[in-house]
Parts: C-alpha cells; sequence; structure tokens
C-alpha cells in the first residue's frame, strides 16, 4: 500500500527531500506563494509547526507558480522571503506543479485517494496525511492554519 512517505520531493537548496524521513510523523503538506493574498498564512503554518512538531507533526511547503503566477521567484529568493518575512523553520521544496497532468505523484497520490477535495484550487491548499503516511483531509485556501478545524483534525490524529 502506498503511503506519504513513499515520495520524494527536491527541497529548496536542491537536495532530496524524501518524505520517508518523517516517517512516523504526520504531514501537513501546504502549496504556498510567495504573492499571493493567502500569503500571510505562512504565520499560521508556522505557530501550527512550532507547536506541534515535538508532538509528531511536520508541515512542508511546496512553494508553486501555477495560480496567476503568484510563485515566480527563484528559490533562494522564495528561501529568504519566508526566512526574513515569516521566520520559516519548516521544510521547504523547490517549486512544483501540483495539479494538471505535470503534477507531483505526491498530489495526484492524494487527488486519488482523497478525491476532488484534495486537487488545489489556489495557493496555501492543506494537505494532512497521519502517522502511518494515509491521507486524511483536504482543506481549501481559505480554512485558517489556526482554524479550530485544521487544530481539531491535527489533534484526532496525533
Amino acid at each position: 500500500m502506498t503511503t506519504a512517505y513513499d515520495f520524494e520531493f527536491v527541497g529548496i537548496n536542491g537536495s532530496p527531500l524524501p518524505l520517508k524521513q518523517f516517517e512516523g510523523r504526520a504531514l501537513m503538506v501546504v502549496n504556498v506563494a510567495s504573492r499571493c493574498g493567502f500569503t500571510p498564512q505562512y504565520t499560521g503554518l508556522q505557530q501550527l509547526y512550532q507547536e506541534y512538531q515535538g508532538r509528531g507533526l511536520t508541515v512542508i511547503g511546496v512553494p508553486c507558480n501555477q495560480f496567476l503566477w503568484q510563485e515566480p521567484a527563484k528559490e533562494t529568493e522564495i528561501a529568504a522571503f519566508c526566512e526574513v518575512t515569516y521566520h520559516i523553520t519548516f521544510p521547504m521544496t523547490e517549486k512544483t506543479s501540483v495539479k494538471g497532468g505535470s503534477a507531483h505523484p505526491f498530489y495526484k497520490w492524494m487527488r486519488a485517494s482523497l478525491g476532488k477535495a484534495a486537487h488545489p484550487a489556489w495557493n496555501f491548499h492543506k494537505l494532512l496525511a497521519d502517522r502511518n503516511g494515509a491521507p486524511v483531509a483536504a482543506f481549501r485556501s481559505k480554512v485558517a492554519p489556526d482554524s479550530a478545524e485544521i487544530r481539531q483534525a491535527i489533534e484526532r490524529i496525533l
């Protein structure tokens, strides 16, 4: 059976980012962009990461330029923006396709597992996998990282 840990991204620094390294941890994978109305959600994502990482949650940011080209920067610029502006310490990938035929295999798998809800319609779409790497939930962009809905879902799987 395929799990989230079977997939690998490329890190924002160009190094491999195998999800296997997070085996046994819950994962929240979020497609992000620096020039989006939802960009301030980085603050909530970082807060979630800080609050729950000790209990077994890893947040992973996936920069994507597929939604009105709101992530045009290079990886080095994205990393600097996230670090300086939002003090991001969770793992980030290189720019990655999250929808359509060119979507990263992780995103195709989540969609096959969870259905249309897992298909990102915009930036800051959140996908949640449990400690076994099984798909659990998807949250639209408008659902804030610090919302009761997301916190309850995290609490259930931790």
